[in-house]
C-alpha cells in the first residue's frame, strides 16, 4: 500500500473505532467527541464561562455528521473536491442544495395530461406542435427546493394550446426558467391560471417569451400572488410578435418584497395587445424594472388598470418607453397610488414615436417623469399649479389602508409586555428551508467572498448565473461584505464557533443565548403572562443573530446597543394556559433607523421618537450577559 494513503486510512479507521465503540468517551453530554456535536459542546465548555450547558436549540443546529462522515468530507474539502460528492454530502450535511436537472421528457406527438408534475426537465417540448392542448395540473405544488426548466417549449406551433392550472402553488425556494416559450408560434393558447401563488423566494426566469410569435394570446390569471421575497424576470417578452395579445390579471398581489424585471418588452411587435390588469397592488417594498418598453412598436395597446395600488414605499423604474413607436396607444389608469410613497421613475417614454397617445389617470406621490415626448402625453388630475412640462411631477392623494401599515403584532411599545395584557402575536415561524451549520474545519476550506463565488458557484453545482443557487450566493455574500450602519458591529459567522467568539467578543464570555421556545400563538391573539426583565430591566447591549439565505446555516450578528431584553410567558387568552415562553427585544434608541421604517408605519411615529419592540422570531436568538 502507498504511504500517502496511510494517514486517510488511519483517521477513518479511528473515527470509525470512536462512531461505534466509544460514543461519549469523554463527553458528558453522549455525544462522540470526535464528532462536530461533540466538538462543540467542549468549544462551549472552554469559552462560556458560565455554568449554564449550550441550550438544545443551538445544538441542534450543529452539523450532524458522524466523524467518519466528518473525516471523509474534510478530506475532500482538502482535495477540493466536495462538488464530485454534492448529493452525498449535501443529504447527510443537512444543506440546501438543488437536484441537478433529471433527463428531458423530449418530443411528443399526441395531447400531454401532466396530473402531477415534479422536478422535470423539457428540453425540446411540443416544439413545432400542429393543434392539440398539453396541460399540467399541480405543477410542483407545495414542494421544497423545486427546480423546473423548460426549454424550446412550443417553438414554432400553429393552433397549440399550453395550460398550468395550479403552477408550482406555495412551494419554498422555488428554481424555474422557461427559455423560448412560445417563439415563432401562430395561433394557439398558453394559460397559466395560478402561477407561484404563496411561493417562498422564488427566482423565476422567462428568458424568451413569445417572441416572433402570430396571433398567439397568453394569459397569466394570477401570477406569483401573496408570494414572499424573490425575483421574476421576464428577458425578452413579445418582440417582434404580430397580433399578439398578452393579458396579467392579477400580477404579484399582495406579495413582500419581491423584485420584477421585463427587459425589451414588446420591441417591434405588431399590433401588440397587452393588458396588466392588476399589477402588485398591495404590495410591501416592491422592485420594478421596465426597460425597452414597447421600443419600435407598430400600432400597439398597452394598458395598466391598477398598477402598484397601495403599496408600501419600494421602487419602481420605467426606462425607454414606446421610443421610436408608432401610433401606439398606453394608458395608466392608476399608476403607483400607495399609502406610503416609494420612488417611481420613467426616464425617456415617448421619445421619437408617432401618433402616440399616453394617458395617465391617477398616480401618487414622488413620481419622476424626464426625457418625455411632449406631444400626445396626458396627466390628468394634476394638483392645481402643477405642470406636466416640469422634470418632476408630484402628485398628492388620499392615503389607503392597507395589510403593509398594519402587520398585527410585528412591532409593539414596551409598555404592552405587561401581566395580563392581549396583543396580537405575528407570524414568527421560520419560513427558510432547514439546514445545519458546516463544521469550523470544513467551512474554512471554502470560499467565502463575492471575488471568489464563482469557485462557490462550482462547488454547489450553480453552473447557471441566473439560477436561484447563484443568486442566493451572491446576495448573502454582499451583505455580508456591507458596510455596517452608524454604530453597528457585525459580522456573518459560519460556525457556531465563530458565533461564540463574535458573541463573547461583545459581551464577554459570561453570556447566555435565547430564543422564543416555540412557534404557538403565531397569527392570532395571545395573552401577557409573567414577564421577566434580562438584568433586572436595566438598558444594556445584546447580540442578535438572524438567519441568512445560504447553502448551509450563515447567521448576520450584529451588536446592538441601548435594548431591554424580557422573557414572558405567553398565554391562551381563553383558557390562561401557558402556550409559548417567548423573548422579546426592546430598541431604547431609534435615531438613526430610516423614517420608513416598518416599525414607525405600524406604531405611528419616527425616528428617535419612540422605543420599538419585536419577539425573536423562531431560529433567531440574541445573546446577553447573563444575570
Amino acid at each position: 500500500m502507498h504511504s500517502r494513503f496511510f494517514p486517510i486510512l488511519l483517521l477513518l479507521f479511528s473515527a470509525a473505532i470512536f462512531d461505534v465503540g466509544f460514543a461519549g468517551a469523554g463527553d458528558v453530554s453522549g455525544e462522540n467527541p470526535f464528532t462536530p456535536r461533540g466538538y462543540l459542546t467542549r468549544y462551549w465548555k472552554k469559552e462560556i464561562s458560565t455554568d449554564v450547558p449550550m441550550p438544545g436549540f443551538l445544538l441542534e443546529k450543529a452539523s450532524p455528521l458522524t466523524a467518519v462522515e466528518f473525516a471523509g468530507f474534510s478530506k475532500l474539502a482538502d482535495q477540493r473536491k466536495l462538488s464530485s460528492q454534492l448529493p452525498d454530502f449535501c443529504g447527510k450535511a443537512n444543506l440546501l442544495c438543488f437536484s441537478d436537472l433529471s433527463p428531458s421528457l423530449e418530443k411528443h406527438d399526441t395531447n400531454a395530461n401532466f396530473a402531477v408534475y415534479l422536478n422535470k426537465n423539457f428540453t425540446n417540448y411540443g416544439d413545432n406542435r400542429l393543434g392539440g392542448l398539453d396541460s399540467f395540473k399541480n405543477y410542483s405544488d407545495g414542494d421544497n427546493l423545486p427546480v423546473d426548466s423548460f426549454r424550446r417549449y412550443s417553438r414554432g406551433s400553429t393552433g397549440h394550446g399550453d395550460k398550468f392550472a395550479s403552477y408550482a402553488t406555495e412551494a419554498n425556494v422555488v428554481d424555474q426558467s422557461f427559455n423560448t416559450y412560445g417563439t415563432s408560434a401562430t395561433g394557439g393558447t398558453g394559460d397559466f391560471s395560478n402561477y407561484n401563488k404563496q411561493v417562498n423566494v422564488p427566482n423565476l426566469r422567462f428568458t424568451s417569451y413569445s417572441d416572433d410569435s402570430n396571433g398567439r394570446k397568453q394569459s397569466f390569471t394570477a401570477y406569483t400572488d401573496e408570494a414572499n421575497s424573490g425575483d421574476q424576470k421576464f428577458t425578452s417578452y413579445g418582440k417582434n410578435g404580430n397580433g399578439a395579445a398578452n393579458e396579467f390579471a392579477s400580477y404579484g398581489k399582495d406579495s413582500n418584497v419581491l423584485g420584477s424585471a421585463f427587459t425589451n418588452y414588446g420591441e417591434t411587435a405588431n399590433a401588440a395587445n397587452d393588458t396588466f390588469t392588476s399589477y402588485g397592488t398591495n404590495t410591501n417594498v416592491p422592485e420594478n424594472t421596465f426597460k425597452n418598453y414597447g421600443t419600435q412598436g407598430n400600432a400597439a395597446t398597452e394598458s395598466f388598470k391598477s398598477y402598484r395600488d397601495q403599496s408600501n414605499v419600494g421602487d419602481d423604474n420605467f426606462q425607454s418607453y414606446s421610443k421610436n413607436s408608432n401610433a401606439a396607444k398606453v394608458d395608466f389608469e392608476n399608476y403607483g397610488k400607495s399609502f406610503n410613497e416609494g420612488t417611481d421613475k420613467f426616464s425617456g417614454y415617448g421619445n421619437g414615436a408617432v401618433g402616440q397617445e399616453i394617458d395617465f389617470k391617477i398616480y401618487g406621490v414622488n413620481n419622476t417623469f424626464k426625457d418625455y415626448a411632449k406631444k400626445g402625453v396626458t396627466f390628468t388630475g394634476l394638483p392645481n399649479g402643477s405642470s406636466a412640462m416640469g422634470a418632476s411631477l408630484v402628485a398628492t392623494g388620499k392615503r389607503v389602508i392597507s395589510k403593509w401599515v398594519v402587520e398585527p403584532g410585528k412591532f409593539f411599545r414596551e409598555k404592552m409586555l405587561e401581566s395580563g395584557n392581549i396583543m396580537p402575536m405575528p407570524d414568527i415561524r421560520d419560513k427558510m428551508p432547514k439546514r445545519s451549520f458546516l463544521p469550523r474545519v470544513i467551512v474554512s476550506k471554502l470560499p467565502f467572498s463575492t471575488s471568489k463565488v464563482g469557485e462557490l458557484r462550482r462547488i454547489f453545482h450553480a453552473d447557471d448565473e441566473n439560477s436561484t443557487m447563484s443568486k442566493m450566493l451572491t446576495d448573502s455574500l454582499s451583505e455580508c461584505e456591507r458596510a455596517p450602519s452608524p454604530g453597528e458591529t457585525k459580522r456573518c459567522v459560519t460556525s457556531i464557533e465563530d458565533m461564540i467568539d463574535f458573541a463573547t467578543s461583545m459581551l464577554g464570555r459570561n453570556v447566555v443565548v435565547r430564543t422564543t421556545e416555540n412557534t404557538e400563538g403565531s397569527n392570532r391573539d395571545i395573552m401577557i403572562g409573567k414577564v421577566k426583565g434580562i438584568n433586572s430591566g436595566k438598558v444594556t447591549k445584546s447580540v442578535s443573530c438572524h438567519q441568512s439565505l445560504f447553502p448551509y446555516s450563515l447567521y448576520y450578528c450584529h451588536s446592538v446597543p441601548k435594548v431591554r431584553v424580557y422573557e414572558a410567558d405567553i398565554l391562551d387568552p381563553k383558557s390562561k394556559a401557558t402556550i409559548n415562553h417567548g423573548v422579546a427585544i426592546c430598541h431604547i434608541d431609534t435615531s438613526s433607523w430610516s423614517p420608513g421604517h416598518g416599525a414607525f408605519i405600524s406604531l405611528g411615529s419616527g425616528p428617535g421618537k419612540i422605543e420599538v419592540c419585536h419577539w425573536i422570531f423562531e431560529n433567531d436568538m440574541t445573546w446577553a450577559v447573563a444575570d
